[in-house]
């Protein structure tokens, strides 16, 4: 259980980043954080794992006040993935990096060799797995700081921007394993501007603006709503977008559609009806 109260942050005395955030997320929920660049998503998760302290209010993890506990102690439950995944890369060869964690954690050897090989071979890095990590590109290394993280296998996972410099195939592979991470009734936060990607991933979406808890619910009521997505200055999925286009000419067509599944539906729903 994550939870939120009444939590104000400020990095100067002057401007508050987060005003009054109160939330709740429970176990196996996987939940996305959407909001403009400066809306406050990555100071708000990083409260999660004790990175930073409430200025007011207080933040719960598993019943643990992060005021209270040490960020190591909360790096065994929350796993994670910065945006800039260089800032937490450091090891000589990518097998070291992902191997050091549990080395920390006095796994035995064995389960080492045996995580190792199994999540450089997840996101596709066997082939690197003595090599320096920064000679990867940026989309490897993105890859690579997950697998470091993942390897512990943290009951909260949160992934910051996670698709950036991925291509389709990557993502279809970390859609695979948020998936496996979910049915394993573990606790995804998913701080995102791919809000195809978001739609797939998560059962819910939290929209911060300016600091403060703009919207919390289901992604279609979300994200097929123009006048909050305007408000949050954000885009709807292409899909909604193009059912808002059509519902002009075809009154019936939905307008709440958000993954091609829907929209083949719809379309078939229409055609059929016209028969």
């Amino acid at each position: 259980m994550i939870l939120f109260q009444d939590v104000w942050f400020s990095y100067t005395p002057q401007s508050p980043v987060l005003r009054g955030i109160s939330l709740q997320i429970a176990p196996g929920e996987a939940v996305g954080l959407m909001g403009e660049n400066g809306a406050g998503k990555t100071t708000l998760v990083k409260h999660i794992n004790g990175l930073l302290k409430p200025s007011q209010g207080a933040v719960y993890v598993d019943g643990m006040d992060t005021r209270q506990t040490s960020t190591a102690t909360l790096a065994r439950k929350v796993g994670f993935v910065f945006q800039n995944a260089d800032h937490q890369l450091f090891a000589d060869t990518l097998e070291e990096e992902v191997a050091f964690a549990l080395h920390n954690l006095r796994f035995p050897e064995a389960e080492i060799k045996r995580r190792v090989t199994r999540y450089l071979k997840l996101f596709d890095l066997t082939r690197y797995r003595r090599e320096n990590p920064f000679l990867l590109s940026g989309g490897e290394r993105k890859r690579l700081a997950l697998a470091s993280v993942l390897c512990v296998q943290p009951s909260i996972l949160i992934l910051d921007e996670p698709t950036q410099a991925q291509d389709a195939k990557q993502k279809r592979v970390l859609l695979e394993f948020i998936d496996s991470f979910r049915r394993a009734n573990r606790t995804l936060l998913l701080v995102t501007h791919d809000v195809e990607f978001a739609v797939q991933a998560v059962d819910r979406l939290l929209i911060l603006s300016q600091g403060r808890l703009l919207a919390d619910g289901n992604p279609r009521e979300i994200l097929s709503n123009p006048t909050l997505l305007q408000q949050a200055r954000l885009l709807p999925p292409q899909l909604t977008q193009l059912a808002h286009q059509l519902a002009h000419y075809v009154p019936a067509f939905p307008k709440d559609i958000i993954s091609l599944r829907e929209a083949v539906a719809a379309v078939n729903r229409l055609l059929s009806a016209r028969k």
